[in-house]
């Protein structure tokens, strides 16, 4: 904004990244809101993974089950996101789901 006569400016997050040809996967243990926050600036599908709360869980590592930001989730997110820019095959995230003994009828945690 302040230097319209000359090009624009990458940001750091775009210049980190450069010009990856996947998805991006945001994991925090913070709210989702923190990872949302340079969502403009990735130029690829963004998937943002955050707790939304805290409080019902005696340990971290529970805390990100219930709030689908573990390991396994995050795993699952970056399938899912291969797979809708087609460059994975969708069975691979049926696979994933039942290889992680993820409950993919459970209520959204955001909401529970």
């Amino acid at each position: 904004m302040l230097h319209p006569d000359q090009p624009r400016r990458l940001s750091y997050v775009e210049q980190a990244l450069g010009k990856g040809t996947g998805p991006v996967v945001a994991a925090t243990d913070y709210v989702k809101a923190i990872a949302d926050g340079v969502r403009q600036f990735v130029p690829a599908r963004y998937k943002a993974l955050g707790t939304d709360g805290f409080g019902r869980s005696d340990y971290r590592r529970r805390l990100r089950s219930f709030f689908e930001v573990d390991r396994r989730h995050v795993a699952l997110a970056a399938l899912k996101a291969l797979a809708d820019d087609q460059l994975l095959p969708t069975r691979r995230v049926t696979e994933a789901i039942a290889r992680y003994e993820i409950d993919s009828e459970a209520p959204n945690p955001a909401r529970s």
